[in-house]
């Protein structure tokens, strides 16, 4: 029984670092779009900043609580560097305002407020109450993490146009839920469970809403072209 369980963590874990992998890649063609149109006005920076205080916090949680460390590490590692990149490219198309906006945020969010939270935990909590402490933190910017795409779909219903939410990222962002959901059933971590429980929630409301609001593939070309 212990074996099966520690399997089944095991392959789940490695589930959902490849489906969070995918969801890390997924705003790939939005970025490819910014490149052509070489501007990011419209679209929103936040997830991408959110999404980096996220997998530091998450970082520093696994090297906390020192089980199964690497599954929640590699992935994390891998997805802080790429929203770095996502960023970054925002940033240099992103209209003069806009860029000095999304740097006050960068250092708010990434560097201010990571530190406000690491220096009081590392130095001031030691042993289960930093990992306790940790991990309520931890639950409550991943739910930040999957809020962040509300204003998108807000846009959404408000122009009808599903052009800032694209189809791959809400797929994969409920795979990944769905995965990560199991795996912390099966570790018994609350702190994974409930944020990835309103990941699946919301990533099916976007992948209904695409559905709903897309338009025909010909009707997309006009407009990139216009």
């Amino acid at each position: 029984m212990e074996i099966s369980r520690y399997m089944l963590t095991l392959v789940f874990g490695i589930l959902g670092n490849i489906t969070s992998f995918f969801v890390s890649l997924a705003p790939t063609p939005t970025f490819y779009v910014i490149y052509k149109k070489k501007s990011s006005e419209g679209y929103q920076c936040i997830p991408y900043v959110v999404s980096m205080l996220s997998s530091m916090l998450w970082i520093y949680y696994a090297m906390t609580k020192k089980r199964n460390v690497l599954i929640r590490i590699t992935i994390n590692t891998f997805s802080f560097f790429i929203q770095i990149c996502y960023v970054s490219f925002f940033t240099v198309y992103a209209p003069k305002k806009e860029q000095t906006l999304t740097v006050k945020f960068v250092l708010v969010v990434d560097v201010f407020a990571f530190g406000f939270i690491f220096f009081p935990t590392y130095f001031l909590l030691d042993g289960k109450q930093r990992v306790e402490i940790l991990g309520y933190i931890c639950m409550v910017f991943s739910l930040c993490v999957f809020a962040a795409p509300l204003g998108v779909i807000r846009k959404v219903i408000k122009t009808g146009s599903v052009e800032f939410m694209p189809f791959g990222l809400s797929f994969f962002l409920t795979l990944s839920a769905v995965m990560w959901l199991i795996y912390g059933v099966l570790v018994k971590d609350i702190n994974i469970m409930v944020p990835n429980v309103m990941g699946i929630i919301l990533g099916v409301l976007q992948m209904i809403l695409y559905w709903i609001y897309k338009k025909p593939a010909a009707a997309i070309e006009d407009t990139i072209t216009a």
